[in-house]
């Protein structure tokens, strides 16, 4: 079926309630119209992969999640640089074509970065890591993988606030926020972003700073993909030569010695800023065994430094700690490998050590200090509302990793019983859940931007239709977390639960 030019979007121009009632299911792009775009983005420069192309079939078995490779675009489209971008963008809203969006293709639910029928822009080909000495910044491309930008820098003495996962993607780890090593004292990854250049709806490539459009600046930090493409990160860099760091695995009995020593670590990270960890709970279903591992990074390289003391008390039956860099941890830490189906779910609740106990049946926790958000102002704040939540907590992430599809849906339904079942048991305490749901880490059916409270969901919508006034991030990219999917009745649950 070809698809008409002809976009009712303009009919609702700068109203977003407009924009929202117009959000469809796009069509599957026609054949003739698929040869006509290819031809004429080819013709432009850009490099078009086809269904029946070597190129187009390493791009779709190159994703993560092995749901991503099951959608198939009716083209992919490679950009080297914004103006490349731009071209595509113009391309796709002046004939009101569905589209999708990719850096790392790290996403473990259906339709993010990929799209079924459309046209999936890949920014694989903008990966550049460059430094610069006189500013201590780095530009990266959104296409990149963190493990080179972790690389590149080391030979220059520098570290940047990014993944702890090597193969995770530049862009989609930074626009959700992103959870790095040095959280503690510098906040959110994003909160490290000096400039984002974007290519706009309507082509326009421009560039968004603390002075210089702070509204498309904020909402950046943690709004994803509903106001443009990034197609540059200018990001600050710092000293970091060595770091303490590694894995202590230990038996399942040693969990409440573990969790009070979370518990206790949570409470006093503030004051121990250069001192991260992760807790993962592990079975492994071929061993019927459940299997507790820490992993400790030490940014300013102190060995056993006295923030792990209580853990450190424990007997781990493996220990791999050393001093070590940057790149090498986020090389040892490939605890998600590719080529899976993989269901994520994430609550954030109190720290509290019954609460815990309970949510240790949970695959992994994450300090969740207000003490962040401080952090986060200190840069020029984010989207993200963190500094909304009552009490510290712990953000709680299930993993599960399934061969085939019909244990996906399996994993997917248990997933959400378990997460029920927690969500609860923490409702009987004071403040036992936390509203605030971290989007790197959330199911399709969670609640993500709602999360971020009412005041940052009403800004978010105005900088939507300040700059995409036709909604074209809204309509014709459905993928991920959208604002025209925000309903006002959601804000005041969701942004309400104590």
């Amino acid at each position: 079926m070809m698809l008409s030019g002809d976009s009712t979007a303009g009919k609702h121009r700068g109203t977003f309630r407009g924009v929202a009632e117009t959000l469809i299911s796009k069509p599957e792009m026609g054949a003739q119209y698929q040869e006509h775009i290819a031809e004429s983005l080819s013709k432009q420069g850009l490099k078009v992969l086809r269904p029946n192309e070597d190129d187009y079939a390493a791009r779709q078995n190159s994703y993560w999640c092995n749901i991503a490779k099951e959608l198939t675009p009716a083209l992919i489209v490679c950009p080297t640089s914004a103006e490349q971008v731009s071209i595509v963008i113009k391309a796709l809203a002046e004939s009101d074509q569905a589209f999708a969006i990719r850096s790392g293709g790290h996403a473990p639910f259906s339709g993010v970065n990929n799209i079924e029928g459309g046209v999936t822009i890949d920014l694989s080909r903008l990966t550049w890591v460059r430094f610069d000495p006189e500013t201590e910044t780095v530009d990266l491309g959104p296409g990149g993988l963190w493990s080179d930008v972790y690389n590149t820098l080391a030979k220059h003495g520098r570290v940047v606030s990014g993944g702890r996962d090597g193969t995770v993607g530049v862009g989609g780890l930074i626009m959700g926020g992103g959870y790095s090593f040095f959280m503690a004292r510098r906040g959110f990854a994003c909160d490290d972003v000096v400039e984002f250049e974007v290519v706009l709806a309507d082509g326009s490539i421009v560039t968004a700073t603390a002075h210089d459009r702070e509204d498309l600046y904020k909402v950046l930090k943690g709004g994803s993909n509903n106001f443009g493409i990034v197609t540059n990160i200018r990001m600050n860099v710092f000293k970091c030569q060595n770091v303490w760091g590694g894995l202590n695995f230990f038996t399942e009995q040693t969990t409440p010695g573990a969790i009070e020593a979370l518990v206790d670590f949570t409470k006093n990270c503030h004051n121990e800023e250069d001192s991260h960890l992760l807790f993962f709970f592990t079975y492994i279903a071929l061993l019927k065994q459940l299997i507790l591992s820490i992993a400790y990074v030490q940014v300013a390289g102190i060995e056993r430094a006295p923030a792990y003391n209580k853990f450190l008390s424990l007997t781990p039956f493996k220990d791999t700690t050393k001093l070590t860099t940057v790149a090498a941890v986020v090389s040892e830490y490939d605890i998600a490998p590719s080529g899976f189906y993989n269901t994520f779910y994430t609550v954030s609740v109190k720290n509290d050590t019954q609460i815990i106990t309970e949510a240790s049946k949970l695959h992994g926790q994450l300090p969740l200090k207000r003490h962040f958000s401080r952090q986060s102002a200190n840069a020029g704040g984010n989207i993200l509302g963190i500094e909304n939540q009552p009490v510290d907590g712990l953000l709680l992430v299930l993993v599960v990793m399934v061969s085939t599809r019909e244990q996906d849906a399996f994993a997917r339904s248990k997933t959400e019983e378990y997460a029920g079942k927690l969500t609860a048991f923490a409702s009987t305490f004071e403040h036992g859940i936390l509203p605030w749901v971290y989007m790197n880490y959330a199911d399709r059916s969670q609640k993500v931007l709602q999360s971020y409270g009412e005041d940052n969901v009403k800004k978010m919508k105005e900088v939507a239709v300040k700059y995409d006034p036709d909604g074209v991030f809204q309509r014709l990219c459905p993928g991920g977390f959208k604002l025209a999917d925000v309903k006002d009745w959601e804000l005041h649950d969701v942004c309400h639960l104590e």
